[in-house]
């Protein structure tokens, strides 16, 4: 029930638009939301955020894709936040994809990050266009968050799910080296 949840929610935020045009989308990826906080937040259609599933060097990616309004999300924040600790010096990146509402970015991520701030880059992805991204970034994924990437080179394992404790976290992580 909760997969369905998070499944029709996923779509209600992909089916909402940031007022662009399809033209205008084509022409700029990324944007900068402008906001009252120090906290920099890029909104990237998936073409923008493409990139970082295709780099090629020795550094481990930890890509989360998550959003305020997803309970299961927020739970398991605090493990990637201890595994940030963990590998911290060593060549792992951690990205942090939000689905939340791009309109809501200054009412409710931007205030929650201040409150709960995430090791790595967070983006938030506007992209209506589910059907052709969400199998992009695997095969497998239906979509439901929370939903996990790591990779490293052509390595890659991924989770659509939610992890209930560091532990958890950290072993599956590791079954990637």
């Amino acid at each position: 029930m909760i997969r369905l949840l998070s499944l029709l929610s996923l779509v209600f935020v992909l089916a909402c638009n940031n007022n662009t045009t399809s033209s205008e989308a084509k022409n700029e990826t990324a944007t900068e939301t402008p906001t009252t906080s120090s906290i920099p937040i890029p909104v990237v259609d998936y073409n923008g955020l493409a990139p970082i599933f295709e780099q090629k060097s020795d550094t481990t990616y930890v890509i989360n894709f998550w959003a305020t309004w997803c309970k299961p999300c927020v739970a398991e924040l605090p493990y990637f936040l201890e595994l940030h600790k963990k590998y911290e010096g060593q060549k792992y990146k951690f990205i942090f994809v939000s689905l939340d509402f791009p309109k809501q970015i200054n009412k409710k991520l931007i205030p929650f990050l201040e409150k709960n701030p995430l090791p790595g880059d967070v983006i938030v992805l506007d992209d209506a266009d589910s059907n052709t991204w969400i199998p992009k970034v695997d095969p497998e994924w239906s979509g439901a968050i929370p939903a996990t990437v790591v990779y490293n080179g052509d390595r890659k394992i991924f989770a659509e799910k939610s992890f209930h404790d560091f532990p958890e976290l950290a072993n599956w992580v590791e079954t990637l080296k």
